[in-house]
């Protein structure tokens, strides 16, 4: 059965992106928190935990992404991470017109219950990779994320855009598995209910 699996890359002070993130400068300013996936060549590992951790990633069935994050990479070009998959993006309003060009990416504009169901369906057995503060926070709220997998890089950046900068309630989580390298800790919860 489908999973949803919020993963993100988070400093240890709980910030996703620092000051001046926009979309000519995604991330903001010095951005780093992605260093763990890469090889000094700025591509993506292959080998070692990095490379499992990505494999993951790679493996699954669907992508559910709020609108920012989506529009910030212009979709991934329509194309999430090498394979076709769904990408559907959850927002407030219609796209703009030229994610035309992308035809395997959906705005649902309906709710995040909506945006997963459609991205777990559209996953089957796969799970769905989900993407954005601001679709984990809705996704929390509405009892439909599974797990979270934090990528906790050691620096703080006193400043930026926060993971869980609001949420109504309190959620429990239950640690599954921790993997601790030099460049992160990675750290998977299952979200209890």
């Amino acid at each position: 059965m489908s999973k949803s699996v919020l993963d993100m890359s988070v400093s240890l002070d709980g910030y996703i992106a620092g000051p001046n993130d926009k979309p000519n400068n995604p991330g903001g300013d010095g951005f780093i928190l992605h260093d763990w996936a890469l090889t000094p060549d700025g591509k993506f590992r292959q080998s070692g935990p990095a490379g499992e951790l990505l494999g993951e990633i790679e493996a699954a069935g669907a992508v559910l992404s709020g609108r920012r994050t989506a529009e910030q990479a212009d979709h991934w070009g329509g194309n999430h991470h090498g394979e076709e998959i769904p990408i559907f993006v959850l927002s407030h309003r219609p796209p703009d017109p030229s994610v035309a060009n992308y035809p395997l990416v959906t705005y649902v504009t309906d709710g995040i219950a909506s945006a997963m169901a459609q991205a777990k369906a559209a996953a089957g057995d796969r799970n769905v990779h989900v993407i954005g503060a601001y679709t984990a926070q809705r996704a929390i709220e509405a009892g439909v994320l599974d797990e979270v997998q934090i990528h906790q890089i050691p620096v703080l950046f006193g400043g930026g855009r926060r993971l869980f900068d609001v949420l109504p309630s309190r959620v429990e989580l239950e640690i599954v598995r921790v993997i601790d390298t030099p460049e992160a800790t990675h750290i998977r919860y299952r979200v209890r209910r």
